[in-house]
């Protein structure tokens, strides 16, 4: 199936920004972004789980327990993700490298089932990883499964209200193009947020 032409600027735009975000946590070097290569070394454990302020958010073992503010660890397996019932704690809690990448894989993972799979998946299904060679891992999986997603919807998918069923944003009442769009603005956001933690984590050592 032809990918449909106004999904092909938005699906070169999630790969760039999967293909940057991964190179940035991964290494060895990721763009500058005037082609320039940056040496990027290997994320580590502690790094992913670092918290620069008190009472951060983060992803904990479960038998921890939840961080301050928390109430509960999101997800499924012997970590889980920092939450808590709506309405959440204002001013909201600083999160960690591990909280935010966390987020957005769960976001990516949900999607693509509730997309162009099972339409059943929950949170409670996801698995949080706890190490930082797990959590890219797991990111480059969901990212590969909303790729595979987004090629199998055609022009009426992408008009379609609802065609994704994820429960925890606007997509029962959006075409899926600005759905699609959404995404986008989720993996930059927090991968710029990611980005720029690891920013702050080098410079304490420098």
């Amino acid at each position: 199936m032809a990918t449909p032409a106004r999904l092909t600027p938005l699906l070169e735009q999630f790969d760039w920004a999967c293909g940057r975000l991964g190179n940035r946590m991964a290494g060895p070097v990721v763009d500058s972004g005037n082609g320039t290569d940056v040496e990027a070394p290997p994320m580590t454990d502690e790094e992913y789980l670092w918290e620069p302020v008190p009472d951060c958010w983060s992803v904990r073992p479960r038998t921890a327990g939840p961080g301050p503010r928390a109430t509960a660890l999101a997800g499924t397996g012997d970590w889980g993700r920092d939450t808590a019932a709506f309405p959440h704690p204002s001013p909201p809690p600083f999160t960690t490298i591990a909280w935010r990448l966390s987020h957005l894989t769960e976001l990516l993972a949900l999607r693509a089932d509730h997309s162009a799979g099972s339409h059943s998946l929950t949170r409670n299904d996801f698995r949080v990883e706890g190490h930082a060679a797990g959590a890219l891992a797991a990111f480059g999986t969901a990212a590969a499964a909303w790729r595979t997603a987004l090629l199998g919807a055609d022009d009426t998918a992408l008009d379609t209200v609802g065609y994704s069923t994820y429960p925890h944003g606007s997509d029962p009442e959006d075409p899926f193009i600005d759905i699609v769009w959404w995404v986008n603005q989720e993996l930059l956001h927090h991968g710029a947020e990611i980005a720029l933690l690891r920013d702050l984590y080098r410079g304490q050592n420098i």
